[in-house]
């Protein structure tokens, strides 16, 4: 009976998920800041197509749900990603837990995401009448993004566990000259040294610096249903006040998720040469974009070889399809994947584990 109630609560709680992204035209979406908050540098759950929100997987829950790093073995994991990112935009993140007394008292957990903008051309309206480009250059700059963590996370029962992590995001967009609405200057006429014939008037320039530093929490949690290994899981990351670039608000990336999985091999019962096959599946509601529903799978084999694939609805430019492969041995770990984008080209991700 318990079991069954299980199943019906876990069930209703996608179902309404669900239900919600299937009318995800008739909402009204909103614009939000610290995009890169929402991109997946970690080669395994872009393999999978980012459906871990039911998974236990080390430090890089901090990620995505940082319930999903209470049940860690090891005294302490640390795993590095580096993103080739569109557009030659370099995604690179760091995490590491620590479990000091096998969970007694929880993981302790630190996480690193940097973004590597590039360098760009500088320029600006020109406030020469005679200048024949109508811009003036202003040299190269160089744009980038930071967040920092820590995080903590416990199971609080065999079966339910809870996770958090307050981040310190810095995102700085250089400096931008914008009109005073306020303040006008006279346009004087060309060649007029004297400057007594006035031609009209011009909004003033402000010089203004676009960097913000919020602070962003995360949390979660996961609960073993006692079926098998069914786990189910909720997240939300990205929570935020709002920021303000010069006269605007914007938002942060919000999203909540719920998530479920299963090994499908317990359906089989014993299986040779320690195989699993896990099937996690999240639905995930966005403040920006529309809801998406993702779907990731892992095979597995002598816990060495790992062969991934997953499937992500509501993708603008790919198709939603992501490949990867993952080794593990002697407690190191490289995972890789390959995501086909459109227009933008392919995106490769890479990741090294250590777990000791």
């Amino acid at each position: 009976m318990k079991k069954k109630t299980t199943i019906i609560i876990v069930g209703i709680l996608m179902g309404i998920l669900f239900f919600t992204s299937g009318n995800a035209q008739d909402q009204k979406l909103a614009q939000t800041s610290f995009k890169f908050l929402s991109v997946v540098s970690d080669a395994r759950a872009a393999a999978m197509a980012e459906a871990m929100t039911s998974l236990q997987i080390g430090s890089s829950a901090l990620f995505f749900n940082p319930a999903g790093m209470s049940e860690m073995d090891n005294f302490i994991d640390i795993a590095a990603s580096n993103n080739q990112w569109i557009a030659d935009i370099k995604h690179y993140t760091v995490s590491m837990a620590v479990n000091p007394a096998k969970g007694n008292y929880g993981v302790l957990g630190f996480s690193l995401q940097y973004v590597d903008y590039g360098n760009f051309i500088g320029t600006r309206v020109s406030s020469d009448p005679l200048n024949p480009k109508g811009y003036d250059d202003v040299g190269i700059f160089k744009l980038y993004a930071l967040a920092l963590g820590v995080g903590y996370a416990k199971s609080i029962t065999d079966q339910f566990s809870v996770g958090g992590q307050i981040r310190w995001a810095k995102q700085d967009l250089g400096q931008s000259v914008i009109p005073n609405q306020f303040q006008q200057v006279p346009i004087y006429a060309p060649n007029d040294t004297a400057h007594t014939s006035i031609i009209g008037y011009a909004d003033s320039a402000v010089t203004t610096t676009n960097k913000l530093t919020p602070l962003v929490f995360d949390f979660g949690t996961q609960f073993k249903t006692g079926i098998k290994s069914l786990t189910f899981g909720m997240s939300v990351r990205n929570f935020s006040k709002e920021v303000q670039y010069v006269y605007e608000q914007f938002q942060l990336p919000l999203v909540f998720t719920l998530g479920i999985s299963m090994n499908l091999m317990d359906l089989i019962g014993e299986v040779p040469l320690n195989q699993s096959l896990y099937m996690s599946v999240d639905a995930s509601h966005y403040r920006d974009h529309p809801e998406q529903l993702k779907i990731g799978v892992e095979y597995k084999v002598m816990n060495m070889l790992a062969l991934r694939g997953g499937y992500i609805t509501n993708s603008d430019e790919s198709n939603g399809l992501s490949f990867g492969v993952g080794v593990t041995q002697f407690g190191f770990a490289f995972d890789y994947s390959y995501t086909p984008y459109g227009i933008f080209n392919n995106i490769q991700r890479m990741t090294a584990r250590f777990s000791y």
